[in-house]
C-alpha cells in the first residue's frame, strides 16, 4: 500500500491487517497502539484527523475558533474562559463570539489547549477528537472541555486538580499539549510545584484524564521546561525552554538574563526510551520557545524561535545520527529612545509550518510585524510576506527608533474598523489550505501589563491576514475583528487558536 512518505528504514514494522472494508492499514512498529492510514484509505471508520498533511489541507474550511481568553493581571476580577468565535463569512454571526465558558477558579491563566486525541491516532476508529485541554500556566489546573456534544456551546467535563499533578508528577506551571499514539495526553511543565525550573511532562490517560505519572523516567527532567515536538520515525523528541516559573511569573526584568536565569538550550529525547539523549546549546539563541519539525513524518529537521534573541534557528540529525543547530533567520533589534533597554528585540513569540512544509511563519511581539519566509530550502528560508500589526514602534508612540537597519520610518499605528489595535502580533493560527492566518495580540498577562498597558485597558484583538500560497504575501482583511475589549465583563486577554478538527500546531502524523 503506498503511504504519504517514505518509509524510514528499521523504524516500521511490516505487520498488515485488513479493516472492515478491505482498505489496508501499516501499524508502527514503535507505537502500535495507532496504526497510519495510507492516503489510498478510504475507510469509513478512521479516527480522528487525517492520513497525512497534505491530505489534511484538502480539509473542510474552519467556521468556529476556541480560543481562551485570561482575565489574571487585568482589571476584572473574573476567571478566565474559552471564547468560541464564529469564523464562517456566510454566518450571521460572522466575527462574533458565540459562547463563552468560564472556569470555575480565578486566576489560573489559560494559555495554550491541546486534543485529547489528533491525526497520531488516524488509523484507530475507536478515537474521536472530543475533548480540548486548557492547562493552566500559573494555577497548574487542567480542564477537560467537552466540545463533541455541541461544538459551538462547549461545557467543562472534568477538572484535573494541581495536587494530583504535584503528588504524581512533581511538576507544575504547565504548558503545551500533545496526544499521543499510545491514547495517552502529554503535557510539559516549566517547572516544580514551587516555582523553580523543571522541564518534565505530565501522562494523562487519554479516555479518563486521570494522572498517569511522568513521561519521563524518574529524575530525568531538564532543567527548565516549555514546548515540544515529537517525530517517532527518527525515535525523536525536541523540547525547548523558556525560564523557571518564580523567574518570568511576575514580569521580565533584564537583570535575569544576565544572570543566566533565561533558557538556550534544546533538548533531544529519545521517544521509545523516555530519556534525554543529548542538550544542545543554543549560539546567540536566549529563550527558545515554540519548536516545530517539518510535518512530513520522514523529516529529520524542524525550526525553533528564540524570542530574546528574535532568530530562527533549523535543527536537524547529522551524518553522524545525532543532532545539530543553526542559525537560518536573524531579526536585527532596533536602537531606540523611550522603551526599557537601548536595543528593541522583535521577540520572536509564535512560530508555525504550513502543513506542506513550504511556508513559515512567526510574529516579532515588540516590533510589530508578521512574517511569511519560503522553506523550499530549510537551510535558506527567503522572505515572501511581512505585515506590521501594530507593535511598540508605531508612529506617534512613546518610542522613538534610532537607527533601524531594516525600516526607513516607523510603522503607522494599526486601525481597524475603528480601533486602533494595541499590543503586537503574538499567536497565529493558519487554515488547513494555507490561504488564511489568524492573529491575537496577547503574549501572557504579566508582560502584557509590562510591555503594553494599553492592552490592559483596550483588550487584545483577533485579525485575520489573507495569505498568497502561490508566490508568497500577506494581506490583511480589513473587514475582519473581533475585539476583545468589548467583553461582557471587562476587556479580556485572547491567546492561542484551535479549530475543532486540529491545526498544523496541534496535529503530529507518524
Amino acid at each position: 500500500v503506498p503511504l504519504p512518505w517514505p518509509v524510514a528504514p528499521g523504524v516500521w514494522g511490516a505487520r498488515v491487517a485488513a479493516c472492515e472494508e478491505g482498505a489496508f492499514i501499516l501499524q508502527s512498529a514503535v507505537q502500535p497502539a495507532c496504526p497510519i492510514v495510507s492516503t489510498a484509505t478510504k475507510c469509513g471508520k478512521c479516527g480522528p484527523g487525517y492520513p497525512s498533511p497534505l491530505e489534511a489541507m484538502k480539509g473542510p474550511r474552519e467556521e468556529i475558533v476556541y480560543l481562551p481568553c485570561i482575565y489574571r493581571n487585568t482589571n476584572t476580577e473574573a476567571p478566565d474562559y474559552l471564547a468560541t468565535v464564529d469564523v464562517d463569512p456566510k454566518s450571521p454571526q460572522y466575527c462574533q463570539v458565540i459562547h463563552r465558558l468560564p472556569m470555575p477558579h480565578l486566576k489560573d491563566e489559560l494559555h495554550h489547549s491541546g486534543w485529547n486525541t489528533c491525526s497520531s491516532c488516524f488509523g484507530d476508529s475507536t478515537k474521536s477528537r472530543t475533548k480540548l485541554l486548557l492547562p493552566s500556566l500559573i494555577s497548574s489546573r487542567i480542564y477537560v472541555v467537552d466540545v463533541g456534544t455541541e461544538p459551538r456551546a462547549p461545557r467543562l467535563h472534568k477538572v484535573v486538580e494541581p495536587k494530583d499533578i504535584h503528588a504524581k508528577c512533581d511538576l507544575g506551571y504547565l504548558h503545551t499539549t500533545h496526544c499521543l499514539a499510545s491514547g495517552d495526553v502529554m503535557i510539559s511543565s516549566l517547572g516544580d510545584p514551587k516555582g523553580n525550573g523543571k522541564g518534565g511532562f505530565v501522562l494523562l490517560d487519554g479516555e479518563t484524564f486521570e494522572v498517569k505519572g511522568t513521561w519521563e523516567r524518574p529524575g530525568g527532567a531538564a532543567p527548565m521546561g516549555y514546548d515540544f515536538w515529537y517525530q517517532p520515525r527518527h525515535n525523536v523528541m525536541v523540547s525547548t525552554e523558556w525560564a523557571a516559573p518564580n523567574v518570568l511569573r511576575d514580569g521580565f526584568n533584564p537583570a535575569d538574563v544576565e544572570a543566566g536565569l533565561y533558557g538556550n538550550h534544546l533538548h533531544v529525547w529519545d521517544w521509545q526510551r523516555h530519556e534525554m539523549v543529548q542538550t544542545l546549546t543554543l549560539q546567540d539563541g536566549l529563550i527558545p520557545l515554540e519548536v516545530r519539525f517539518l510535518h512530513n513524518p520522514a523529516a529529520d529537521q524542524g525550526f525553533v524561535g528564540c524570542a530574546l534573541s528574535s532568530n530562527i534557528q533549523r535543527f536537524y540529525k547529522n551524518e553522524g545520527g545525532t543532532w545539530s543547530v543553526e542559525k537560518v533567520i536573524q531579526v536585527p533589534p532596533k536602537k531606540v529612545k523611550g522603551w526599557m533597554l537601548p536595543e528593541m528585540p522583535g521577540l520572536i513569540t509564535d512560530i508555525l509550518l504550513s502543513l506542506d512544509d513550504r511556508f513559515l511563519y512567526f510574529s516579532n511581539w515588540l516590533h510589530g510585524d508578521l512574517r511569511q519566509y519560503d522553506i523550499s530550502d530549510p537551510q535558506r528560508p527567503r522572505l515572501t510576506g511581512q505585515l506590521f500589526l501594530g507593535g511598540s514602534i508605531v508612529k506617534g508612540g512613546p518610542v522613538q527608533v534610532l537607527e533601524d537597519q531594516e525600516l526607513k520610518s516607523q510603522p503607522e499605528p494599526l486601525v481597524v474598523k475603528g480601533k486602533q489595535v494595541a499590543g503586537g502580533p503574538q499567536m497565529i493560527q493558519l487554515s488547513l489550505d494555507g490561504k488564511r492566518l489568524y492573529v491575537t495580540t496577547s503574549l501572557y498577562s504579566a508582560w502584557d501589563k509590562q510591555f503594553y498597558p494599553d492592552l490592559i485597558r483596550e483588550g487584545s484583538v483577533m485579525l485575520q491576514i489573507d495569505v498568497d500560497t502561490v508566490k508568497g504575501g500577506l494581506k490583511l482583511n480589513p473587514n475582519f475583528l473581533v475585539d476583545f475589549g468589548k467583553e461582557p465583563l471587562g476587556p479580556a486577554l485572547a491567546h492561542e487558536l484551535r479549530y475543532p478538527g486540529g491545526d498544523c500546531s496541534s496535529d503530529i502524523w507518524l
